[in-house]
């Protein structure tokens, strides 16, 4: 977090694509080391299989066996693709005989690694051979350039086998090792129910937020209004009287404005006439400290992901103008990839808590919507809030 849009996240890419060429040909080389004491255990557990067949209890044993071994050489295996491929698999749900299965299909790749491996050392051999014939004169300087070119492109085919038998290899991982598709629905449907309670959590937040607003500043005010009439009512002095009307009068203006905050906190009405970065300029208008507000939108997302925006917002306004002693506050609002983008910063002092009630509050309306909110605050500041939601 803290990286605005169009950051350094695609240099991270190129990177992390640099990492896994340079690694794939020693994670090829493992790979048929592993490969082969798949094979071994394969073997074995076929036997064993067959002996325990004849024996009825002692098959859970063997096959609980199989499966424990099984599993401690994927382990070797995810740490290989991670290590030299820069392959994170997802674990699945369920393992078993479904990691027995893709040491199975395993030999594929650890043949075809072999294969090219094989091919690469004939090739170091003709080329040393080559090389004896130039050196004794048995060669011409034709027939050595025409040699040259042959075996060079023949490296750059094998290097080239060599990262798609790895590119084959994480592949099968992802596809065998990974979370099948009712893993995903399952994780779905968990994902769904933690945010429908965070939805809920999220809505008493706001009530409680804004019964505390209605009693701590209205009433009260209103109370005191009441007073003040009161007091004018029974007085009998003609300019005492209008000094205490001239009092209510403005007392009144100000439970106004205060009532039309809450009213903004509940609903933001002015989005049913203008679109988020004319309201967020409203805002900004209204706000201690300088704001800076960038909306380019190539078209108006849903309008429930604006009241999301325009929410997440209005609260980190608010904190930096109250917390964070920021001199300057910058919103920046765009789009792409079906995803709508917001980032706040300030450059106040930091030491935001991103599991305040505030902030935790905003991160499970965002949740809510299949979106990301993330807080950058160290102490000392400044601090950037980003968010990202769909489009839709």
């Amino acid at each position: 977090m803290g990286t605005p849009t169009g950051g350094p996240e695609p240099v991270a890419e190129n990177r992390s694509g640099a990492s896994r060429l340079a690694g794939a040909p020693v994670g090829v080389a493992l790979g048929i080391l592993t490969a082969g004491v798949g094979v071994l255990l394969l073997a074995v557990a076929a036997v064993a299989l067959a002996a325990a067949g004849a024996v009825p209890p002692a098959r859970g044993r063997v096959r609980g066996t199989i499966r424990r071994y099984a599993s401690a050489l994927v382990r070797c295996e995810r740490w290989r693709l991670a290590r030299f491929h820069d392959a994170d698999v997802p674990p699945a749900t369920s393992g078993g005989w479904r990691e027995v299965g893709y040491l199975a299909v395993r030999l594929v790749p650890g043949a075809l690694g072999l294969l090219a491996y094989g091919v690469l050392a004939v090739g170091v051999v003709l080329a040393s051979i080559v090389l004896l014939a130039v050196f004794r004169g048995g060669l011409g300087a034709g027939d050595a350039l025409v040699q040259v070119v042959v075996g060079a492109a023949l490296l750059l085919v094998n290097v080239q086998a060599v990262v798609s038998v790895g590119a084959l290899d994480v592949r099968l991982a992802r596809r065998l090792l990974g979370p099948s598709r009712r893993d995903l629905l399952e994780n779905r449907v968990r994902e769904l129910l933690v945010s429908r309670a965070g939805v809920i959590a999220a809505v008493d937040a706001e009530r409680q937020r804004i019964e505390r607003d209605l009693h701590d500043g209205l009433q009260q005010r209103l109370v005191a209004l009441g007073m003040l009439l009161g007091r004018a009512r029974r007085s009998r002095d003609a300019a005492r009287t209008a000094d205490l009307l001239a009092q209510a009068h403005a007392d009144v203006q100000q439970a106004v404005v205060e009532l039309r905050e809450v009213a903004w906190r509940v609903y933001p009405s002015a989005l049913d006439d203008a679109d988020l970065g004319q309201v967020l300029e409203l805002v900004a208008q209204r706000s201690d400290v300088p704001v800076r507000v960038r909306c380019d939108l190539p078209a108006r997302p849903a309008r429930q992901v604006e009241t999301v925006l325009y929410f997440v917002a209005c609260e980190a306004l608010t904190n930096a103008a109250k917390h964070a002693a920021a001199t300057l506050i910058t919103v920046d609002i765009g789009a792409g990839e079906g995803v709508v983008r917001m980032t706040v910063h300030d450059d106040g002092v930091g030491g935001a808590d991103p599991a305040g009630r505030g902030l935790s509050g905003l991160a499970r309306r965002v949740w809510a919507f299949d979106g990301r909110l993330r807080v950058d605050s160290p102490t000392g500041g400044p601090t950037t809030v980003s968010v990202e939601l769909p489009c839709g």
